[in-house]
């Protein structure tokens, strides 16, 4: 990569015995919406068989192009760093990078403690790197709560789970549909009908 290319999203690694203690505020004055993994203190040398050093894998999101050099010299200088950083190819490659979630032989790691800041949309961007799992999870909730309004979906999943309200509410179409299938459904009907 040259220094000179230039993107408006780039990743970088911290460790955990460099940074600051106070990263979260050092990103926060920075006014840039960032996302930063989970602590990846598990994590293997294949070579050596030893932990590798504690660090975070992070990313900032910028309103226009910045140059490596740029995105390299703040955090190294910010949040001492190491100088590599490169451009994001791949939001979805990011997060399963940071929870190693298509990754068996890896470490996993909690997606609950990736943190954000700075406007970066965290419930979002779950949302869209994870949405056939959460896509599963609302049919599941649908099926085993008998759930057959659209109201009462998203009065459920607002009680129990606002990622999955973010999604019923993106995907509204769908679980629209899907609830009117339910709803009318003759042998669904029948069912019920020799349940009761």
């Amino acid at each position: 990569m040259t220094k000179e290319q230039r993107s408006n999203k780039w990743a970088f690694l911290i460790y955990q015995e460099s940074a600051p203690e106070n990263y979260l505020e050092v990103l926060e004055d920075l006014h840039i919406p960032f996302v930063l993994s989970p602590w990846h203190d598990k994590d293997v040398n294949k070579q050596t068989g030893e932990f590798k050093k504690s660090h975070k894998h992070g990313a900032l999101f910028f309103d226009s192009l910045k140059s490596y050099t740029q995105v390299s010299e703040l955090l190294t200088k910010k949040l001492n760093s190491p100088a590599y950083v490169e451009i994001v190819m791949s939001p979805k490659g990011m997060y399963d990078y940071f929870t190693h979630a298509e990754n068996p032989d890896k470490t996993s790691y909690d997606v609950n403690q990736i943190e954000s800041g700075c406007g970066f949309e965290l419930e979002k961007f779950l949302i869209e790197q994870a949405s056939d799992t959460f896509l599963n999870e609302v049919i599941d909730l649908i099926e085993e709560n008998e759930i057959t309004e659209f109201e009462e979906l998203v009065k459920f999943a607002r009680k129990n789970n606002y990622l999955l309200l973010s999604l019923v509410i993106d995907k509204t179409f769908f679980f629209s549909k899907f609830l009117d299938s339910r709803r009318h459904n003759p042998t669904r009907k029948l069912r019920k009908g020799n349940e009761t």
